[in-house]
């Protein structure tokens, strides 16, 4: 059975459809791990969260979303309901669907590199007084056709006061270098004895999932 889309007015369809686009544009987690939305403040310094913690970027989106919804709503005689639930999906599922298949097909280099950050881990051990261990496993899949190397920084996403250093600590010594083959995927561990004889204030073991980091190729940064 054909579906025939009526409309009750094709210029507020158009605006809801050109509004729902770009909410999906500026939630684009890439390139790095925040929106293609708060990259873009980022380098223009507009802030993109108050003081009182409300993200600005994120209520806009949701409002704009729900004007979408309403102006998608009253643009069509019937088959409402259908395309609400198709907006929906879009604008849940869209953003992540299109990185996916931008990295599988155009992208190059550590833009065709993908990090399964939820998967990714590291463990801290005292070995000695003086001797922290790190132990860090990273999961990766390159996209590429091509072999890519690239280096790999530790990162605090959120530091505090008074908030003692743990991933930033394996980015002592030599660097970290990953080169990972054509459409390779694999868990890339890191391991490190950390001198801590110097430092004041120091962890003493303990366990972190989601690890921040940030992939340096050439001139190309990435924050993941």
């Amino acid at each position: 059975m054909d579906v025939i889309i009526v409309f009750r007015n094709k210029k507020m369809f158009y605006t809801a459809i050109t509004l729902l686009t770009l909410i999906i544009v500026v939630n684009l987690p890439y390139p790095h791990d925040v929106s293609f939305g708060e990259s873009v403040a980022s380098k223009l310094n507009i802030p993109i969260q108050s003081s009182m913690g409300f993200h600005y970027l994120g209520i806009s989106s949701i409002i704009l979303f729900f004007a979408s919804l309403f102006l998608l709503n009253n643009s069509l005689e019937k088959y409402n309901g259908r395309m609400l639930v198709l907006a929906f999906i879009l604008f849940t599922a869209a953003p992540s669907m299109i990185v996916g298949t931008f990295q599988k097909t155009l992208a190059t280099g550590v833009y065709a590199v993908h990090y399964e950050k939820d998967r990714s881990n590291c463990q801290f051990n005292m070995i000695d007084e003086d001797t922290l261990r790190g132990e860090c496993e990273l999961h990766f899949v390159n996209h590429s056709r091509d072999e890519v190397e690239f280096t790999i920084e530790f990162h605090e996403r959120y530091f505090f006061d008074g908030v003692k250093q743990a991933e930033t600590l394996m980015n002592e010594g030599t660097p970290n270098v990953v080169r990972l083959h054509k459409k390779e995927r694999r868990t890339v561990r890191i391991e490190k004895n950390i001198d801590v004889s110097t430092m004041e204030n120091h962890i003493e073991g303990g366990n972190s999932s989601g690890v921040y980091i940030i992939i340096k190729s050439g001139d190309k940064v990435r924050e993941l």
